[in-house]
């Protein structure tokens, strides 16, 4: 093989659908394939997880109803292995359906019927968000302190207590972006502009899911706020003052 040349593509990005509709499965892969992706499918729960594990996937495109074990489960069991974006594929678009399905690691979602360009550009998109790294953080040093909580920005990791908080990669990034200016509110569209990147076209409301589990995860809840604040028609901040 020849020495890669400046023009040279960079390696391509791996995806993974997982997709019962064997017609919507290959439609999907066709059009993630055209924007360079290197693509998998798969059928059914199992299989997905078994995939996920030797394929390695950058982004797993992931349908709610699956047989087998059903796309809730798989998205639970990858997030014991893998950070991979998940976008999650449902047909039915009752709320609890997309907040449980987020609720276990999933980052995005769309409602069947979709469109497969919007679908690549959701992908597209949240492949190019900017990181919160430690650059973008008002402090001298790489870990900030709140009451008993330490975010370290370049390990990409939350501790509470001196114990690891097990945070998706948008959960990371939704904390390390109020962390970065603390005691200063944000409001949700500052929050997607710092997480998600001022292409992003989704449902602002994610905002409010993620920040959700990450107070979960911390062990704040709405009557004992202890790091995550909501200052009402405003937005979010972190900080222990009042």
């Amino acid at each position: 093989m020849g020495a890669m040349t400046a023009d040279a593509p960079l390696p391509s990005l791996r995806a993974l659908v997982v997709e019962d509709e064997e017609a919507l499965a290959d439609l999907v892969a066709g059009y993630l394939r055209r924007d360079g992706f290197e693509v998998e499918i798969a059928g059914e729960g199992e299989e997905a997880v078994t995939r996920a594990r030797t394929f390695d996937p950058d982004v797993l495109v992931l349908d709610l109803g699956l047989p087998g074990i059903d796309g809730i489960e798989v998205c639970r069991r990858l997030r014991t292995f893998s950070d991979c974006y998940i976008v999650m594929l449902t047909a039915r678009a009752e709320e609890v359906d997309t907040l449980v399905g987020l609720s276990v690691g999933a980052d995005d979602y769309l409602t069947k019927p979709f469109s497969p360009r919007e679908l690549v550009a959701r992908i597209r998109a949240m492949l190019r968000r900017p990181r919160v790294a430690a650059a973008s953080v008002t402090h001298d040093a790489d870990s900030i302190v709140v009451g008993d909580l330490t975010i370290d920005t370049p390990a990409r990791e939350a501790r509470l207590a001196g114990e690891s908080v097990p945070l998706t990669r948008t959960e990371f990034d939704v904390l390390a972006a109020l962390a970065s200016r603390p005691n200063v509110v944000l409001s949700r569209s500052a929050l997607l502009e710092a997480v998600w990147g001022g292409s992003w076209m989704g449902d602002e409301h994610l905002v409010d899911v993620h920040v959700l589990h990450v107070r979960q995860k911390l062990g704040d809840s709405a009557d004992e706020q202890r790091y995550v604040r909501t200052v009402r028609g405003v937005g979010y901040r972190i900080g222990t003052g009042k």
